[in-house]
């Protein structure tokens, strides 16, 4: 439906022509090889990731290719990830037709330009996450201990502590990163910048 919403939008206006469209991401990326088009408009389900992973992988491919994303939620994660990623164009499914359009034709002409309704706003509230859950200086080096997969007790030794100090302070970053676990906690942290991005939780023992 959203494809061919979009299709239709786009053949109704007068400066816009449709190349193509796509139903899978794999076929999105061979069908950009082949066209050339000077805009991909990527509108995935949340499942598949906001269609950051493919928004990523064209503009790896295509460094001057408009890229807009339309997210099927409203996330100011998601959209900061899209400004990380190198969109051109970020914009809800639910936007006004006019702001949709606007944003293709901005893509079509500044393709290395971000813009995205909700951009200030989103950087401010991350700001006040981050400094709402500033970590003392053991408690990031208890986050790193955490994040290369090191236990309570482990930690306890590397630190110097006793394994009950540990778990008090590794209960202590759990509450200020709102984690519940290891793996909720690497992703906060990744999420407000704590660590790199190549933190991968899936990896991490439980």
């Amino acid at each position: 439906m959203t494809r061919w919403a979009l299709g239709q939008l786009v053949t109704e206006q007068p400066d816009l022509e449709m190349a193509g469209d796509a139903g899978a991401a794999d076929e999105a990326v061979a069908l950009t090889a082949a066209l050339l088009p000077d805009v991909v408009v990527i509108g995935l389900p949340s499942a598949a990731g906001h269609g950051i992973p493919l928004a990523r992988e064209l503009r790896e491919r295509f460094d001057d290719l408009g890229v807009v994303v339309l997210p099927s939620t409203d996330s100011d994660d998601v959209l900061l990830e899209a400004l990380e990623t190198g969109v051109s164009a970020y914009v809800a499914k639910t936007a006004p037709v006019a702001e949709i359009v606007g944003a293709i034709r901005h893509a079509s002409v500044a393709a290395s330009s971000f813009t995205a309704t909700g951009l200030a706003v989103a950087l401010r509230r991350q700001r006040h996450s981050v400094a709402a859950c500033e970590l003392s200086a053991r408690e990031t080096e208890v986050l790193a201990h955490l994040v290369a997969g090191g236990s309570v007790p482990s930690i306890a030794a590397h630190l110097h502590i006793s394994p009950s100090t540990a778990k008090t302070y590794v209960a202590r970053v759990y509450e200020k990163l709102g984690a519940r676990n290891r793996a909720e906690a690497v992703m906060a942290a990744v999420r407000l910048g704590l660590v790199g991005r190549d933190a991968d939780p899936d990896l991490m023992p439980a």
